[in-house]
Parts: C-alpha cells; sequence; structure tokens
C-alpha cells in the first residue's frame, strides 16, 4: 500500500523543521509552497469578487491594542510576547486581531455600512493548550498563513445576523469549490467564548482519521469587541449621552495549512494527488503532482528514520 508522510519527515533532511524551529515546526517544499500560495490567492480572488477589501495586516500589535481586542486566556494560551526597545508587542493569533482594530476610536458613517474586509496574515499561536494534540504534520502549528472575512455593520435590526449567515455561506461556497466534504455546526451557547454572540464552525472531512475536523469558524460578536475598541456608530454629537456601537464580526475563509491537510487526504490518488480544479490556474495550470520513489541509496542511508515513519511513496511537499 502507497502512503506519504506530511510535516514529520522528509527522505532529503530528515526532520529539519522541527530542528530548526523547535516542535510543530516545518518547511513548505516545491509543491507544498505552490499549493499554499494557490490557497492564498484563491480565496482573496474569491471575497474580492463578492464586493471585500483586501486589507494584508501588522504581524504584531502593541500590547494596549491587542488587550482591546483579546481576551485574558489569549494572552496564556496563545499569543507570543514581542519584547525589546520601546513598548511591548504581541504577534497576532489571527488576522481578526487587527482587523478590528483598524476603525479603533472611530465614528462610523451609517451609509458605509456594512464594510467587508477580506484580511490576509501570518498568524502565530502558542498552541500552549494542545500538548499533545496534532504533533505530526502541519494541521495544528504556531505559525500559519490565514484568509479571513470580517465585517462591520450596524446594530440595528437584524443587519449583523444577516451579514453573519452571508459569512457562512461565502465559507460553504469556497469548500464546495474545492471539493471538500463538511459539514455546519452551530455551537451551543455553554461553548461561547466571552465575544461571541452566535458561532458557527464548518469541518471538513479527513478519510485518514475518519473524522471531521474544523476549519472555518464563523462568529457574530455584536457589540462586545466594538465597544472596548470605541467603533462607534453614527456622527459624532456633542450632546449625545448615549453611544451606539457598530456590530464587528469574523470568519475564517481558510487557514491554508489546515485546507492543505484536507486537500491532500480528499485528493490522494495511488500514484499521486490531483489538483482542485480551482487551484489549478494559481499553481502554473498543474494538475497531478504525482509521488516520487525514493532512491535505494536514500533507502539505505534513512533506515532509522524509516523504521519511524516508513513511506512507500513520497510527495515532496513537507518536511
Amino acid at each position: 500500500m502507497r502512503n506519504f508522510s506530511v510535516g514529520s519527515w522528509d527522505p532529503d533532511t530528515g526532520t529539519i523543521g522541527t530542528d530548526v524551529a523547535g516542535g510543530r515546526g516545518y518547511f513548505l517544499k516545491q509543491y507544498g509552497v505552490m499549493l499554499n500560495q494557490a490557497l492564498i490567492n484563491f480565496g482573496l480572488a474569491f471575497l474580492l469578487k463578492r464586493g471585500y477589501t483586501l486589507l494584508q495586516t501588522p504581524f504584531f500589535m502593541r500590547q494596549e491594542v491587542m488587550a482591546e481586542c483579546a481576551q485574558l486566556a489569549q494572552f496564556d494560551e496563545e499569543l507570543y510576547k514581542v519584547t525589546g526597545e520601546g513598548d511591548d508587542k504581541y504577534l497576532i493569533a489571527t488576522a481578526e486581531q487587527p482587523l478590528c482594530s483598524f476603525h479603533r476610536g472611530s465614528w462610523m458613517d451609517p451609509k458605509a455600512l456594512p464594510i467587508k474586509y477580506a484580511g490576509y496574515s501570518t498568524c502565530f499561536r502558542k498552541e500552549a493548550g494542545s500538548h499533545g494534540r496534532d504533533t505530526l504534520g502541519i494541521f495544528r502549528v504556531h505559525q500559519f498563513e490565514k484568509v479571513e472575512q470580517f465585517c462591520i455593520t450596524s446594530p440595528n435590526d437584524n443587519d449583523s445576523w444577516e451579514v453573519h449567515e452571508e459569512m457562512l455561506k461565502n465559507s460553504e461556497e469556497f469548500y464546495q469549490q474545492l471539493g471538500l466534504p463538511y459539514r455546519v455546526v452551530s455551537i451551543v451557547s455553554g461553548a461561547l467564548n466571552d465575544s461571541a454572540a452566535k458561532k458557527y464552525d464548518l469541518e471538513a472531512w479527513f478519510p485518514a482519521s475518519k473524522t471531521y475536523r474544523e476549519l472555518v469558524s464563523c462568529s457574530n460578536c455584536t457589540d462586545y469587541q466594538s465597544r472596548n475598541l470605541e467603533i462607534r456608530y453614527g456622527q459624532k454629537k456633542m450632546n449625545d449621552q448615549v453611544k451606539n456601537y457598530c456590530h464587528l464580526l469574523n470568519s475564517t475563509l481558510t487557514a491554508t495549512e489546515r485546507t492543505l491537510c484536507c486537500i491532500l487526504e480528499n485528493y490522494q490518488t495511488p500514484d499521486g494527488v490531483r489538483v482542485p480544479e480551482v487551484l489549478q490556474p494559481f499553481m502554473l495550470n498543474t494538475e497531478f503532482l504525482p509521488f516520487t520513489e525514493q532512491s535505494k541509496d536514500k533507502k539505505d542511508a534513512k533506515k532509522d528514520a524509516k523504521a519511524k515513519n516508513p513511506p512507500a511513496k513520497e510527495l515532496h511537499v513537507f518536511l
């Protein structure tokens, strides 16, 4: 039976990803780079066609600003602190954090709403609460790329709830176009974090583990974040005693390394991996990624490594 490894072993370089970067470290190689960039570019084009404004975010934020949009538990479990000259900063754990800070301290013109951003960033997470989970491969890593939907709406009527459903629909259409099987889960109130009033997860099917795994989190945070960030609705009036706050919503479109894992599992054939049709234009029209045999010399040289991770066939995507 033919198989290939993802993330933990490469016939040329062994475990150089973890040797260089530590646990959950990885390199993307050749087709891995092409697939990852194709997902990013397809995701941005997908949202651009739906009226979203593209926004590439900073990789870190000042502590004062991060505290206005991140929950206390995130500082302990997710966020990397960057120290040096000047203010302490934190690496972002999701594009949502700098995106919701983009209009910090602003009064939003009702005529301009809703505002829809397609955020692109590299994200960094300590994964402190996931010790021992998904230690091999690139499903759960400390550094990953993400394309995020972020919307600002009025607080009136059902405006934010309608946009919430639209964002979920976008995510569903994205994975339908990729040809990946999925299901949508509505998260019970007891499992919601402090910021989300309602949340959906989109979980895709991973045939190797015979289970559904989360690829998308889609939340309506109503005015929870906008109150901390002072993102107010309407025109500023000197005699206004009551402030109205905008509603903020966020949804993953793709965390590309996770989506990449799902593509490799669902599109694998005995001889390689088929490239989803919608990604081919972003990969020089490549339709198929063939497995490559290891040479006899390399097999002999890597005898010990093979004993731990024995791939009969290798797709040179990751190490």
